[in-house]
């Protein structure tokens, strides 16, 4: 198995990418159970990079449902450092229109049924998260996406809610209140899970629909959501061919060292099947 550095998280409407070669099939197991699907491996260019449908192909997990901890903790494995995750989103903003890309740098978590974090269970660890996506892979991928055409929005605030169903009038409105920019159902806990992995990660976030707030715009739906990400496939795909040859190094990037002074709990006392079953992330900071 050849390791990958780029992992690339696929959502709704992009469950492959072409023109890789030297293609590996694999299907692993974590600690955390096995991931959404699959991991496609291959050459991109001169790159290799890991594809991972987010809600597995033919879209059978829920946002809730998914497992976001096999999901980062299997990209780790295979070599992971850097990760582009795409998700579809509405807008919370006038200017933000269906079709346009954004490139978020704030999230809100509103999720609340799923596990956030590798840690508890007798390992306790605090990462920084104020600063939630990888600024410098975060920027590689706007100046990509600018070179498509396609009308994007660099920086801005992504609410994360628990879904399945979508907002009702009332809570999309208070969602515009707190000066929001886009809302959706997948990035978290995907990011803090990537910040612990110490993988850098940046959000494409994929405007479907206005949410329910518009007065002059049809509430969201599923059918609205597909049609937009169908004429938004190539561009996505896209953005991925013109960030590859662009990454910015992770040497000096603090993403890969937020592990560092984060654990607070007495390696004495840390039960070995915790050892064995974080070693993929913790064993540099952790002297047993």
């Amino acid at each position: 198995m050849q390791a990958a550095k780029l992992g690339i998280i696929g959502g709704t409407g992009l469950y492959e990418i072409e023109g890789l070669s030297s293609i590996e099939t694999l299907d692993l197991t974590t600690p955390f159970g096995k991931p959404s699907d699959t991991i496609t491996t291959g050459d991109l260019g001169q790159l290799r990079v890991a594809f991972l449908p987010r809600h597995g192909k033919g879209h059978h997990f829920s946002p809730g449902e998914i497992p976001a901890l096999a999901n980062i903790c299997a990209l780790k494995m295979i070599g992971v450092e850097q990760i582009l995750a795409f998700n579809a989103v509405g807008s919370l903003k006038e200017e933000i229109h269906p079709g346009d890309i954004v490139i978020p740098d704030q999230f809100i978590d509103k999720t609340t049924q799923r596990r956030s974090s590798f840690f508890g269970q007798g390992l306790v660890a605090h990462i920084s998260f104020a600063d939630p996506v990888c600024k410098s892979l975060a920027e590689a991928v706007f100046n990509a996406a600018v070179k498509t055409g396609v009308n994007i929005h660099f920086g801005g605030t992504y609410i994360v809610m628990e879904g399945p169903a979508f907002s009702t009038r009332a809570e999309s409105m208070l969602h515009r209140s707190w000066g929001a920019h886009v809302i959706g159902m997948t990035a978290l806990p995907e990011a803090k899970l990537a910040r612990e992995a110490g993988i850098c990660y940046a959000t494409i976030a994929c405007v479907t629909d206005y949410d329910a707030w518009h007065e002059s715009e049809e509430p969201v739906s599923v059918d609205m959501i597909l049609r937009t990400l169908h004429q938004n496939t190539e561009v996505s795909k896209e953005i991925i061919r013109q960030v590859i040859p662009n990454l910015p190094s992770i040497e000096k990037c603090s993403c890969t060292s937020a592990l560092s002074n984060a654990i607070v709990t007495d390696p004495k006392v840390i039960k070995k099947q915790r050892i064995e079953e974080l070693k993929l992330i913790t064993s540099k900071y952790l002297e047993i």
